[in-house]
């Protein structure tokens, strides 16, 4: 068989790689518009439940790139100046050039032929190819060429966010959330290499159009944010890397492959970052591709079987995302809770977490908050 994966982010390598290492036989062709090194963002993140995922397919993959992480139990939620920790929440994280290098030099150890610096403008480029795999990202041509046939919707939250780096050093995934006379800030970081975090800032709509920023440009938005975060990056600076402000996009598609062609990862569907599992999806979209093109020699009937066996599974996590993001759209009025209260509000707000899950996942945080709830402390004793 003859394949064509269409993008160089993570599924698209990893779904190249995957199938060429089972499949030495086929022709595996990867086509990236970019650089072998371009890539925009700073560090991806993982929850340890998605890393023991992986580790269950590819054992080797996983158990090379964690020396590479850097990983954290705790989530720091930091309101109005004072800090509390949810204990038991388990993170990695990675840079998203290293991985994309990690996983590039995989494929192409597995034989897969790379073409970067290679745009697909049509479809009519892959002719000739048996399967046509679209990991090409929310901008996916494919999709965009047969948007009614892949039954497309695509709406957008109602926040400003924007992504920056900074060379400040976080001690465990964390969110701050400032307020001003202006509006409401809320940032989410975590370091992830030694030396660099990522810095993600969000904003309600009102709060983006007091400050302006449809009229700034890069450096004059970031030195607003370096301004209300000031405490928070310590005198550190932010780093832009095509760091605009931008509305998140839901991606949702109802059929998720036409002819020969699929779609798998951002291109496919969206998941809130505040979940952090963009590109936890787009791998295990590849795996699950994977294993059903391996379950019947028939396309059609592979392809089928990906979307029957995948779909329900993404659509759980899609919808916590949205209403994970819908807790953030409120945010400033979350904000007025005390700290406990909010923090409570924080960690249940995608609906996946109930107080019998969080006693057993974050014990120290849940004595606190239920001492706090019943007048006392988390020593049994009594506040005045």
């Amino acid at each position: 068989m003859r394949i064509a994966v269409i993008g160089g982010g993570p599924g698209g390598l990893y779904f190249a790689y995957l199938w060429k290492k089972r499949h030495p036989e086929d022709q595996v062709d990867l086509f990236e518009q970019n650089p072998a090194d371009a890539t925009w963002g700073f560090g991806v993140v993982f929850s340890d439940q998605a890393l023991e995922f992986l580790r269950a397919d590819d054992p080797e993959t996983v158990d090379a790139i964690a020396p590479h992480m850097e990983s954290w139990e705790n989530i720091t939620l930091s309101l109005h100046g004072d800090n509390v920790a949810i204990d038991g929440v388990g993170f990695s994280s990675i840079g998203r050039l290293e991985l994309l290098q990690f996983l590039q030099q995989r494929a192409l150890d597995a034989g897969v032929t790379p073409r970067f610096d290679t745009p697909i403008h049509t479809i009519d480029q892959l002719n000739g190819h048996d399967l046509i795999v679209a990991a090409d990202g929310l901008n996916s041509l494919v999709r965009r060429a047969y948007e009614g046939d892949f039954g497309t919707s695509l709406s957008y939250s109602s926040n400003k966010f924007v992504w920056y780096g900074t060379s400040k050093r976080f001690d465990t995934l964390s969110q701050t959330f400032v307020k001003t006379d202006r509006g409401a800030f809320n940032a989410h970081h975590y370091r992830y290499s030694p030396n660099m975090s990522t810095f993600l800032v969000e904003c309600d709509h009102a709060t983006w159009q007091a400050y302006g920023f449809a009229y700034k440009d890069v450096e004059q938005s970031k030195g607003v944010c370096e301004e209300v975060f000031a405490d928070t990056l310590g005198g550190h600076c932010l780093v832009s890397n095509k760091s605009v402000w931008r509305n998140f996009p839901w991606v949702w598609n109802e059929h998720w492959s036409f002819k020969n062609m699929v779609l798998i990862g951002d291109a496919l569907h969206s998941a809130h970052f505040s979940i952090g599992s963009g590109t936890r999806l787009a791998i295990e979209d590849a795996i699950a591709l994977v294993k059903a093109l391996e379950s019947d020699a028939h396309l059609t009937t592979a392809l089928h079987r990906y979307q029957a066996a995948r779909k329900p599974v993404v659509q759980k996590l899609v919808n916590a995302a949205r209403t994970s993001a819908f807790w953030y759209e409120h945010f400033a009025q979350h904000m007025q809770l005390g700290l406990i209260d909010f923090a409570y509000s924080y960690i249940t707000r995608s609906g996946r977490i109930d107080d019998s899950r969080l006693r057993a996942m974050a014990p120290a945080f849940m004595a606190r908050y239920e001492a706090e709830k019943n007048g006392g402390d988390a020593d049994g004793g009594t506040t005045a």
